[in-house]
């Protein structure tokens, strides 16, 4: 699906990110995080490790230092590979709630306007998995993250001076929907976006802009009561 320099003109062209794998040394797909810099569960597990929490692995041995920080810890190991393979398994078998709401009117509704919207050309609703996945559970299955997993321009209102490599401060992975509605209940509240600014799910669209400039629009332009169908919608993932 990247189309980096938008060849069929529908003025999306998100691209794939490229990293580089920090046990093999290989160019990888990035699939995680804000701006997909790791490409699998364990890499994403060792990277919080390392820069939430200050806890050296085999995968990221090194501390963190900030451009302006010399000799901020020693290197070396903390958590032993064994315990980062348990919590890697943990992670990548969490179950995904299914979807609510499956035969409410205005949620089918609001299914409907958000890919009229054109809301599906990053958040793509369905996948298969590989064969391959070391998990059994995890081999071909069909999926529905609302994600392309692709880097997108998102404007300079999502802008952020935190440049990742070659993924610049206005670009972002398109955020996995799949879960979304669930979100005030788990987390006590609602903020969503790289930073929590938006406050609930309408001003997290509202704050759509480069790429997704269009289909901003389109919500906007919908009655409210059409918005509300979109929102019903989004809450029963």
């Amino acid at each position: 699906m990247a189309d980096p320099d938008d060849l069929d003109g529908d003025g999306i062209s998100g691209r794939m990110r490229r990293v580089r794998d920090p046990e093999s040394g290989q160019l990888r797909l990035g699939r995680f995080g804000w701006k997909a810099s790791q490409a699998s569960v364990r890499h994403q597990v060792a990277s919080a490790l390392n820069t939430d929490l200050g806890v050296m692995t085999s995968t990221f041995p090194a501390p963190d230092c900030g451009p302006m920080q010399m000799d901020c810890g020693a290197s070396g190991a903390e958590l032993p590979d064994e315990h980062l393979d348990t919590l890697t398994t943990y992670v990548s078998l969490l179950g995904v709630r299914a979807r609510r709401g499956l035969t409410d009117p205005e949620a089918l509704a609001g299914e409907a306007l958000f890919a009229d919207s054109g809301c599906l050309a990053c958040h793509v609703n369905t996948f298969t998995t590989t064969p391959y996945h070391p998990h059994a559970e995890l081999r071909n299955q069909t999926i529905h993250p609302y994600t392309d997993l692709m880097l997108h321009d998102m404007g300079p209102g999502l802008a952020s001076t935190l440049n990742e490599a070659d993924a610049g401060g206005g670009e972002w992975r398109t955020a996995p929907l799949w879960g979304i509605g669930l979100t005030a209940g788990v987390s006590g509240g609602e903020a969503y976006l790289h930073d929590g600014r938006a406050r609930n799910l309408e001003e997290a669209i509202l704050w759509h802009g480069g790429e997704a400039e269009e289909s901003k629009q389109a919500f906007v332009a919908l009655t409210a009561a059409q918005r509300s169908a979109v929102i019903m919608f989004l809450k029963t993932l």
